[in-house]
């Protein structure tokens, strides 16, 4: 990661706006989308610095439960977990800012889906600025279609393709291997994109990039629960719906970066836990039946796999 001669045009002000405004857009979007609930809008300030405006929504017809939440966070000595690994940012002042959402839809044939866009400034007096955009979405569904997968990644791919052939590839293949439980030796869904310490392209095209992964979130999820939204499920779909939430549950609280950032730097509790859902089941020493639906999110999309080939590109 080099920051040399890419800080002339940082402006965080405009990465802020830009943010809110996406916030907007997409709580808009899943409130027609349901037709019945309205996301609730909460302020709050961090005692150490900064603040941010959590909105939630629960009980739709559509959404169980939604959270979108934006915030910009600074102060003076930056947590643990972002100096472990990087040591050049201790003892720097520090902003971080970015809109991280799950949604976790009622329909078990509808997929949970998450995003997170951010951007981190790190400064220290005669020294030159470190800063890096970070960010991606991804999918997680619990009675699979191909088509899906592969009108998500093709979107993702959309995304990426004006920045170069290598994007999406790289993206692509970083999520697959940060959203994957080690101790369950099992994806958490279908992948999508992640990026993080982005800034080889200079403030401007990579803030570009930033926008253009956050732009195509609602055209990636949007045509899936207007396709899915509507199927009919017993109970038997609903509660393996809610026993594969649990690896949801568990990746969050055991590797997910933001939520250890947040909760060592003195987070908001409350907006950082938005992401996990309202009902979980939890089940010993389960595995599914050979040749059942639940078997095949197992064998074939819970595995890496090209979804752009699948799809005939």
């Amino acid at each position: 990661m080099s920051n040399l001669n890419l800080n002339d045009d940082l402006n965080v002000a405009v990465v802020k706006d830009y943010l809110l405004r996406l916030q907007d857009r997409i709580c808009l979007a899943l409130e027609r989308e349901d037709g019945a609930v309205s996301f609730m809008e909460d302020s709050w300030q961090r005692t150490g610095g900064g603040g941010g405006r959590t909105r939630v929504c629960s009980n739709g017809i559509v959404l169980e439960q939604g959270g979108v939440n934006f915030s910009h966070v600074f102060g003076e000595n930056l947590p643990a977990s972002a100096t472990v690994q990087r040591p050049e940012l201790a003892g720097r002042r520090f902003e971080a800012l970015g809109l991280s959402l799950v949604i976790h839809p009622r329909n078990p044939y509808v997929p949970t889906s998450h995003a997170n866009i951010r951007f981190f400034l790190a400064t220290k007096e005669h020294a030159s600025p470190i800063w890096w955009f970070g960010g991606g979405f991804d999918l997680t569904p619990y009675y699979p279609f191909a088509e899906d997968a592969v009108h998500w990644h093709r979107t993702a791919h959309s995304a990426c393709a004006p920045f170069g052939d290598h994007v999406y590839p790289r993206y692509k293949k970083w999520c697959d291997e940060y959203f994957y439980l080690k101790h369950r030796g099992e994806a958490r869904g279908v992948g999508g994109l992640f990026f993080d310490d982005l800034n080889e392209w200079g403030f401007n095209r990579c803030f570009d990039f930033m926008q253009s992964v956050g732009d195509h979130y609602l055209l990636a999820y949007l045509p899936l629960i207007q396709r899915r939204k509507d199927l009919v499920y017993s109970e038997r779909e609903r509660s393996f719906q809610l026993y594969r939430r649990g690896r949801y549950v568990e990746f969050n609280l055991l590797y997910d970066r933001g939520t250890l950032f947040g909760l060592q730097s003195g987070g908001r509790t409350e907006s950082i836990l938005m992401s996990l859902p309202p009902l979980v089941e939890w089940r010993y020493n389960w595995q599914p039946e050979i040749g059942t639906p639940e078997a095949l999110l197992y064998e074939k999309f819970l595995q890496p796999h090209d979804w752009l080939r699948e799809g005939g590109e």
